[in-house]
């Protein structure tokens, strides 16, 4: 017990630590976070025999309600019926997404002698956009009520319910259908062959498709839930709805991510929003830096020197091409060139769910996919939330230097 405080303790003087410096140095506290926490884990403190903090179930878990309150919160963005409305432009933008970056990592992991299995795990790894760190970065930023934003979210969207089938393939693939279970730090993914591929999709779809249903005709649930003047009581029937829907997803093998997203659009049209959003933003804050620290946790920096030329390769390679969709995403959109840009570099940052491709390349049986691809994926989040959040930062500035390589250009 006295230990597990112990470790606790040093989980939250490690991010307050990152958060002054990023205070200091006006740099995203995400990737300090990550940091943080790599040099807090046994891959750095452990090993030159400092205390440290092991990457065990309860970081695990409180790591998994950061993302959880995370989604959430984006899902307070966005009613079913936006949504819906939305529908046409988000497909196009969506598609347009995964048409130029997943093919991209699927050449480059080509390009470097692996199998197809092997490319397509890294296609994927490149592909996703982290909606956690994209996310926080929008409200940290203030972007959440720009045009940018709708654009942004609805990339994200997308890509939550393509990576849901995504997952279920290549697990099949990767184990050769041959049974068993794939466990993440963020999902779980069953399998069983063709056929489990199959009743995985049937389970993950139905569970979504059931809360839809939910979300778009149990409107008055959702207000009568929150009807409670006390604040500690309104904090805990909103937790006691959120947390609980997404540990079943969880255990049924569906994205916790997208089952909160889901919950945060019921919400959204409660008339509560404004109110959880003031009551739950420090609680989100709190688990969504101990998401981010745990990614560091997880991290042996020595596994990344090993991997330097992919890893230089794929970020040199998708970081303009996520730009480059995300520009004709937020054209799609209608919105201005300029706009349209701050688009594609709101989605550059890369996360949870590459790690997630990490973590099911790691079981499966090639060197590459146990040591290289967990390796080259770390590196790459490492990198891409850094840089991400930064060109977030600085969109006006990529912005003017573009209008000054092509001044006939409208941005």
């Amino acid at each position: 017990m006295a230990a597990g405080l112990l470790e606790l303790g040093e989980v939250f003087v490690v991010l307050a630590i990152a958060g002054a410096v990023a205070l200091r140095t006006g740099l995203s506290v995400i990737p300090l976070y990550v940091v943080g926490g790599m040099l807090a884990g046994p891959f750095v403190a452990g090993r030159v025999g400092l205390p440290y903090v092991p990457n065990g179930e309860l970081l695990t878990v409180l790591a998994e309600i950061g993302i959880v309150l995370l989604l959430f919160f984006l899902g307070l963005e966005f009613s079913l019926g936006r949504l819906l409305a939305a529908r046409s432009k988000i497909t196009r933008a969506g598609l347009t997404d995964v048409a130029v970056n997943l093919p991209l990592g699927v050449a480059i992991g080509l390009a470097l002698g692996w199998s197809f299995v092997e490319a397509l795990l890294l296609g994927g790894i490149v592909y996703i956009s982290s909606s956690a760190i994209v996310t926080k970065t929008l409200i940290d930023l203030g972007w959440i009520a720009n045009e940018e934003a709708e654009p942004i979210l609805g990339t994200l969207v997308f890509e939550d319910l393509f990576i849901a089938v995504y997952l279920a393939v290549v697990t099949s693939l990767v184990l050769g259908g041959s049974g068993g279970a794939v466990a993440t730090g963020a999902g779980t993914e069953a399998v069983g062959g063709l056929g489990g591929v199959g009743r995985s999709l049937v389970v993950a779809f139905g569970f979504l498709g059931l809360l839809l249903v939910v979300v778009q005709y149990g409107t008055g649930f959702f207000v009568r839930v929150l009807d409670v003047s006390e604040n500690e009581a309104f904090v805990l029937r909103a937790l006691a709805v959120v947390v609980p829907v997404a540990g079943l997803a969880l255990a049924l093998g569906v994205s916790e991510a997208v089952a909160a997203f889901f919950v945060g659009m019921g919400f959204s049209t409660s008339g509560h929003r404004e109110r959880i959003e003031r009551q739950l933003t420090p609680v989100r804050d709190v688990f969504a830096a101990v998401f981010f620290f745990w990614i560091g946790v997880g991290t042996d920096p020595r596994l990344l020197g090993g991997v330097a030329v992919p890893l230089a390769a794929a970020i040199l390679l998708t970081t303009p091409s996520k730009v480059f969709s995300g520009y004709l995403g937020g054209r799609a959109y209608e919105l201005s060139r300029r706009r349209s840009l701050r688009t594609g570099l709101g989605l550059v940052p890369r996360g949870e769910f590459s790690l997630v491709i990490a973590a099911l390349a790691a079981g499966g049986s090639t060197p590459v996919m146990q040591e290289t691809i967990p390796a080259l994926a770390v590196g790459y989040v490492l990198v891409m939330s850094a840089l991400g959040t930064v060109l977030m930062q600085r969109s006006d500035a990529v912005a003017g230097l573009i209008e000054r390589a092509w001044p006939h250009a409208d941005f």
